[in-house]
């Protein structure tokens, strides 16, 4: 089955043809570096890691470049820097390592290349001086502005009218504008704030051109895909398109894919309602990235996604049975060997990224992968533990050890902790095998009381954590 994506540009589903199957060309907006990445941050990068992961089973991991950027030029950035009282350069390299950390634990692969706004500026000048040539940019009083007017396809992605785009642009009506909509590509800079020498003067560029300019360098003048979150479709990715096309005269990014928002119970996140919640954050409270890979994966990835407890709790039991049928086949000393890819998973995603069917499937093959267990069929529990383990790790789980997994996350005490679980389990057992079961019992309700389940089997006594 080919793989079918929904354009922003077209407001359709498309089967996706590459211009070149030999160089596949993604590109999605990373973060702004400032603070912590927050959950709709990760949810981005998550879904674009998916997307990432099928082209390249698709056309091959050699044939696939994807471009993830790092803006570390932005009026954010310089506000963080006076209030935390750091150099701006300390600030975006310590944000920037916590993003790849935070990533990381969400089971992201790294892009093919990741290029921060700090490196491009040259370029960003460069493409600045066709707009003025070509008569779309003027400079007035230190600034250079897009000449919103010059482009009559401007509004096309997001499809807002004219008035829409003034009120949605949220900028300064400022006196030097031609007209109201336009927008900034070049700015002044004070002496306490970083900047750049220009034909215009001592300046920075403003947020659109970088990734104008960084896609053009890394990826050339038209691509295949441009991502990002709903967010970005007005204004930042409608004036990418006009900059863009304006100096190259062709189209720019052939596919738009943009994720939905993300809610935490029910509210849209902002920190004056004190639901911002950061990755960060929900990893040091133990919720386990995997967990958190497959909440943002667990809804469609254009549709709402609400963050709660109860959908974490949800994510968390959808991950002990997937291991739990693993651990399974384990304990019957079936080697857990994995295939290329998982057909039905695959399809699922082919059809623009369906993840909710995709782990529908999951759960189908882990139900008779426990009925394979049970009844002790090593050739099935073979041929479903690799199908199982291929459709995971195609959506970016189940990279674990299921002894790991059950045994791992019990608490901050690690290994020490784990032997201590064992002895009490060895001393159960012992009062056990004595018929002292008063003390079978406390044993394990103190257990419980810890978060952690004991199971007899056959084979002894296995444990995992509860929830």
């Amino acid at each position: 089955m080919p793989l079918v994506l929904y354009n922003t540009l077209s407001r359709k589903r498309e089967v996706f043809t590459p211009i070149d199957p030999a160089r596949v060309r993604l590109y999605a907006c990373g973060p702004t570096v400032y603070d912590f990445a927050h959950i709709g941050n990760g949810r981005m990068v998550v879904v674009f890691d998916l997307l990432f992961r099928v082209l390249r089973l698709h056309y091959g991991v050699e044939r696939v470049v994807y471009v993830r950027n790092i803006t570390d030029i932005d009026d954010k950035i310089i506000d963080g820097a006076r209030e935390s009282g750091e150099p701006i350069e300390m600030l975006t390299r310590r944000t920037t390592m916590a993003f790849h950390a935070d990533m990381a634990a969400l089971g992201a692969l790294p892009p093919t290349r990741e290029p921060r706004a700090t490196e491009h500026v040259r370029e960003m000048i460069s493409m600045i001086e066709r707009l003025i040539v070509g008569g779309h940019a003027y400079a007035a009083d230190g600034h250079v502005l897009f000449y919103i007017p010059s482009d009559p396809d401007y509004g096309k992605l997001s499809g807002r009218d004219r008035q829409e785009q003034i009120d949605g642009a949220r900028v300064e009506v400022a006196p030097y504008k031609r007209d109201p909509a336009d927008f900034v590509l070049w700015k002044p800079s004070s002496e306490d704030q970083p900047g750049w020498e220009s034909p215009w003067g001592r300046g920075r560029p403003g947020w659109h051109i970088e990734c104008s300019a960084m896609s053009e360098v890394h990826l050339g003048e038209t691509f295949d895909i441009h991502g990002g979150g709903l967010d970005l479709v007005f204004p930042h990715h409608e004036n990418e398109i006009a900059q863009s096309e304006s100096v190259h005269r062709k189209p720019f990014a052939r596919v738009w894919v943009h994720n939905g928002w993300v809610m935490v119970n029910g509210e849209k996140m902002s920190k004056s309602l004190g639901n911002h919640r950061t990755v960060r954050e929900l990893l040091e409270q133990g919720i386990p990235g995997e967990v958190l890979r497959l909440v943002l994966l667990g809804a469609h990835y254009r549709q709402p996604l609400d963050f709660t407890d109860q959908v974490v709790l949800q994510a968390r039991q959808q991950l002990d049975r997937f291991y739990g049928a693993l651990r399974g086949v384990a304990a019957a000393g079936v080697p857990l060997a994995t295939t290329d890819t998982q057909a039905e998973v695959l399809e699922a995603l082919d059809d623009d990224l369906n993840t909710p069917l995709a782990l529908a499937r999951l759960h189908e093959i882990a139900g008779e992968l426990n009925i394979a267990n049970k009844d002790g069929r090593r050739t099935e529990q073979a041929k479903l533990c690799a199908a199982l383990l291929a459709g995971g790790r195609l959506l970016g789980f189940l990279s674990q050890d299921p002894e790991a997994w059950f045994k791992g996350q019990v608490g901050h005490g690690g290994n020490q902790e784990a032997a201590e679980i064992e002895s009490l389990i060895a001393a159960r057992n012992a009062a056990r095998k004595a018929k002292d079961f008063a003390e079978a019992d406390r044993i394990r309700g103190d257990l419980l009381a810890r978060g952690i389940l004991l199971e007899d089997t056959p084979r002894g006594t296995t444990w995992r954590r509860a929830g």
